[in-house]
């Protein structure tokens, strides 16, 4: 309701709107538009500008709404800039075209329906009043299951589409900050910080000195939170593109039209595509999804980036980064993450890493093709000319020209078929190169079908490390600064140098990751099996004198007759794959990650086990512990202190170590406030054990998307971690839909990068304020008493279980197929072995999220009682730990919506819960009161809205209004087909149900089931989970 007042007062109105009443959204679009036309005036210059061939154009809503823009006529970009304004003009646009693709596709009738549901749904959120909402869902409950499916899917397409705009107006306002056109506000840039850091007295020659230290790894992970298949975000990312257009360039009419004819082909190829993905992904699809990101974005910005810090260091007089530096480095878990995950096995490993290579490759190939036609000249250094000669007179010694020229022809090169002479120096080396590249994708292809067991590292024709590729391209680079050609060096040479140091042949670093339990069952077997009792049953001392005396011995540990369970076998077939990666895939792979670690053996253990299963000694991948339990990131420094009091250890780390810290599964153990204490408290203390030992710790911030999973924006969530802790080394996940999110468009990604290399100099150089004494009591206090409460509700009480799989579509989440990974670790259905996502995705369907504020208003409420509300608020004003975590609270409970939550427990529950459910949300209405009493907030983002500036959450109580309107619907059918769908799993299913409309029939018609009342059922519930997730957008 907060919500809603804001709604009316600011969404309902931009400030180029005059206030009115008693008029609904296309009237007071209309009077926008009369509004907008009469500023313009009717020059005939701009009435040519807005001319619309009429025979592409006709509707006269869609004209008006094009014609009458600020942002989206076609008439070049404007200095100023609304996000409000751009937000909802794109949202009205691309809603009507939706509205008349459903009309001209499915005709008046559901039209009506729709058209009608849209606008008691509108009222709903003007007036939020019960009966309104009554009104909305006897609209929907009088649908016929067809319609009702439809109608789910049309909703969800729009929320969608409204994403879209979203991702649009962020990226405009991130141009627009870049041109100056607006205030920067909080969301900084890299020039940004080091023209800060310079102004508060940081030298130029530390800045720089950080920024050639600094090293930032964004880990992209498959974990599933991206709801829509691949063949609908390349649909939106078409609408993108034409969007952005739309606003950025001065089109003529027919332009224009033809634009608009584009962006409608997209959204009608959306609408008729069949959004539910049939079966789940393997995992080698999920590596397939990710690499496209680096085809689409990451590639090609990455390069775009590293020349704007180096002309913000040029500016400061500094000299650029080295070619050798990568300011940013990509790793991925897609295919190498299998915890609890049985789909991910060596084979799998081995098929990703090999698909990685070939995009490699095939990236690297194109680029290699417009370099050769980019490097025509001449003059060369005397060392480079030899070279190409020496290549010339190889070639022509055993092959004619004419034989060249056919190789070529047949290989289907862009251009240079036949032989290149000695005066194109550049084109020769590069002729070559392109030969190997060719070659090197042919063996690749190979080895993926099966024909070659692996590359071949000792064949020259072939390019297999980094170092392979970037000589020549060096000696490409040098002789052209030799000769006088360095702005010709510095050009598409300088950005293809950089892209090959950072990502090498592999593209991405795979990491591989397992639960420590996996690995101490393998040593286990190998101890029975040699004689020497159960390692199972040591006790942690046996078990590292063990660990230690092998790793320091030489002796093979493993029989050939070794018999052992099939998990077992996998686990050690996973350490023979990265021991065979390692020497034919050379940087291909990353980290060991130990999901569950408790001890100093999970780590010793691994390093054994990677080198007992063929591991060069002196190659093994480096290991990190994940601490992801409360208890497990309390005890984790004492862990690390004993793993490096172990002097083969600290020996083989070379003073370096690498530790995640998990934010899922914290949160989902012990509740948000005492997960969030417990990660800064042992951040600390871990950085404190490395000191000790001289270790340089590399902390890996296993973040979800969801604050309920540790998410929010990444420059706050980076600024408010503990002071001395990042120290120029930082490695972050990068989850599901956030990779969507941030690396989606080219602006956006841009924008990504900036924002983590910024943030890391930033708390490296001038790190945050930590908390004092008193701060760290009343932490420590409200962390013990947020947790019992939080463990009472959910792991004591009896309701609990049976409400959450009631009142929750929890239960039903499998049938998304959006991830290759089960939902649980274990079969059986307790909380306990839910995995952090699906628990926040249940909860962020119904709207309640209630992982992220249960145990807080105890918390808060104690400190109260005990006269400590001005230290809250002396904490919130100038502690940033504190004040990211109350900012994040608040927008979550902004987003969330007790009516609705009502309406599952309404509809769904058994009334012996109904109490319960009753002090929940009483539990949700506390915890809002006392957040706004600590921040002094009259209203949930008040401050975000009177603050401005860009990246402020003013935008966002705008978003969060506009999603809500098409997120309701979906809601109520939620509800409605969770119970029909849990009445046919009773048998009361309805067989002899057949459709009635001829478009149903002809779309039904496909489903291989006699059932097609279980089918309708439950395609239109996994249509409502995808669109609110969709509308929630941070979701798991």
């Amino acid at each position: 309701r907060a919500l809603a007042r804001f709604s009316r007062r600011s969404f309902r109105r931009s400030p180029h709107e005059p206030p009115v009443t008693g008029l609904g959204r296309r009237s007071r679009h209309a009077l926008l538009v009369a509004t907008f036309q009469s500023a313009k005036g009717t020059s005939s210059s701009f009435q040519e500008t807005c001319t619309m061939p009429k025979n592409l154009l006709n509707d006269e809503e869609l004209k008006q709404l094009v014609l009458g823009s600020e942002y989206l006529s076609g008439t070049g970009e404007r200095k100023e800039f609304d996000h409000h304004v751009v937000l909802k003009e794109s949202d009205d646009l691309l809603r009507t075209l939706f509205f008349s693709i459903v009309k001209e596709t499915t005709g008046t009738e559901f039209y009506d329906s729709l058209t009608r549901v849209y606008e008691l749904s509108e009222k709903f959120h003007d007036s939020q009043s019960d009966a309104d909402f009554a009104t909305l869902a006897e609209k929907l409950g009088s649908l016929d299951k067809e319609e009702t499916m439809m109608l789910a899917s049309a909703f969800s397409n729009i929320l969608n589409l409204h994403n879209v705009s979203e991702h649009v107006a962020s990226a405009m306002e991130e141009r627009h900050a870049r041109l100056d056109d607006i205030p920067r506000g909080p969301a900084k840039t890299t020039n940004g910080a080091i023209k800060g850091l310079i102004a508060r007295g940081t030298s130029p020659s530390a800045i720089y000195e950080a920024l050639c230290e600094q090293e930032v790894d964004l880990v992209l992970t498959a974990h599933p939170t991206q709801a829509l298949r691949r063949s609908m975000l390349k649909n939106f990312g078409r609408i993108r593109g034409y969007l952005l257009d739309l606003q950025r360039s001065r089109l003529s009419g027919y332009e224009r039209a033809e634009l608009l004819g584009g962006m409608t082909s997209a959204i009608q190829a959306a609408w008729r595509t069949d959004e539910i993905r049939r079966n789940p992904p393997k995992p080698q699809d999920e590596m397939r999804a990710g690499l496209s990101y680096f085809n689409d974005t990451i590639f090609e910005g990455y390069p775009r980036f590293c020349k704007r810090i180096d002309t913000a260091l040029q500016n400061q007089g500094l000299p650029r980064i080295p070619l050798d530096h990568s300011i940013m480095r990509f790793s991925s878990w897609m295919g190498g993450d299998r915890d609890g995950n049985p789909n991910v096995t060596a084979e799998c490993t081995r098929d990703v890493v090999y698909l990685a290579r070939v995009t490699a490759v095939n990236l690297y190939f194109t680029e290699i093709q417009k370099l050769i036609f980019s490097l025509s000249m001449w003059r060369c250094s005397k060392t480079f000319g030899d070279r190409a000669r020496g290549i010339l007179e190889e070639a022509g010694a055993h092959r004619a020209d004419s034989d060249v020229y056919e190789m070529r022809k047949r290989r289907n090169y862009s251009d240079f078929w036949r032989s290149i002479p000695i005066e194109e120096p550049y084109r020769v080396i590069l002729a070559e190169v392109r030969d190997k590249l060719y070659n090197t994708r042919e063996m690749l292809q190979e080895v993926i079908s099966g024909n070659r067991h692996a590359l071949d590292t000792d064949d020259d024709s072939v390019i297999v490390s980094k170092e392979q590729l970037l000589e020549p391209l060096m000696a490409c680079y040098d002789s052209l600064k030799e000769v006088g050609d360095l702005a010709v060096a510095d050009g598409f040479l300088l950005d293809l140098i950089r892209q090959v140091h950072n990502f090498g042949m592999g593209l991405v670093k795979l990491d591989i990751r397992q639960e420590s339990d996996r690995h101490a069952d393998a040593v286990d077997a190998i101890t029975q099996h040699i004689g020497l009792g159960s390692y199972n049953e040591w006790d942690e001392s046996k078990k590292t004198a063990f660990l230690v005396g092998e790793l320091e011995g030489k002796r093979p540990l493993i029989a050939n007759d070794l018999v052992c369970s099939p998990e077992v076998q996998e686990v050690l077939d996973t350490f023979r794959m990265v021991a065979h990666l390692q020497k034919s895939c050379p940087g291909s792979l990353g980290t060991y990650v130990i999901s569950m670690a408790t001890c100093a053996s999970d780590v010793l253990a691994v390093v054994l086990l990677q080198r007992e299963c063929g591991g060069d000694p002196k190659d093994l991948l480096r290991v990190a512990p994940l601490f992801e339990r409360l208890d497990d990131l309390r005890d984790g420094p004492a862990q690390l202190k004993r793993l490096f009091s172990v002097p083969w250890y600290h020996r083989h780390i070379e003073g370096k170590q690498e530790v995640m810290i998990g934010y899922s599964d914290s949160g989902k153990d012990a509740g948000r406030l005492a997960a969030a204490w417990a990660l800064y408290e042992g951040q600390e203390m871990a950085t404190h054990v490395g000191n000790e030992f001289g270790v340089k710790l590399t902390l890996f911030h296993g973040r979800g998307g969801t604050v309920g999973r540790g998410g929010g924006p990444s420059h706050l969530a980076i600024m408010s971690q503990p002071p001395a802790t990042i120290n120029g080394r930082l490695r972050v996940t990068v989850q599901g839909e956030v990779i969507e999110q941030n690396f989606g468009e080219h602006e956006n990604c841009f924008h990504t990068l900036d924002l983590y290399t910024a943030a890391t100099l930033e708390h490296t150089l001038k790190p945050p304020d930590g908390p004092v004494d008193e701060w760290r009591d009343v932490m420590a206090t409200m962390e013990k008493t947020s947790c019992a409460r939080y463990r009472e509700v959910v792991f004591q009480t009896p309701e609990f279980n049976p409400y959450f799989i009631q009142a929750t579509p929890g239960q039903e989440l499998g049938s998304l197929n959006i991830g290759s990974r089960p939902s649980k670790r274990k079969s059986n259905a307790g909380v306990g072995a839910l995995r952090a996502i699906p628990w926040i995705f249940a909860w962020t369907q119904s709207r309640f999220h209630l992982p992220v504020w249960l145990g807080m208003f105890e918390a808060f409420q104690e400190m109260k009682a005990l006269g400590k509300m001005d230290t809250l608020r002396a904490m919130y004003a100038k502690w940033p730990f504190f004040k990211v975590t109350m900012d994040l609270i608040e927008m979550v409970l902004a987003k969330a919506d007790p009516a609705v939550a009502a309406y599952y427990e309404k509809e769904l529950v058994d009334p012996s819960l109904f109490e319960f459910g009753a002090r929940l949300r009483a539990s949700l209405a506390h915890t809002t009161a006392i957040v706004l009493e600590i921040t002094a907030h009259s209203d949930l983002l008040t401050p975000q809205i009177e603050s401005g500036g860009q990246g402020t959450y003013s935008t966002l109580a705008d978003k969060l209004a506009m999603r809500s309107l098409y997120i309701t619907p979906l809601n109520i059918v939620q509800v409605e087909n969770l119970k029909l769908l849990r009445e046919i799993e009773l048998g009361n299913a309805k067989p002899d149900w057949v459709p009635q409309k001829e478009w149903a029939k002809e779309m039904l018609a496909r489903y291989q089931t006699n059932d097609l009342y279980h089918a309708v059922v439950s395609d239109t519930l996994i249509i409502t989970m995808k669109g609110i997730a969709a509308g929630m957008q941070n979701t798991g």
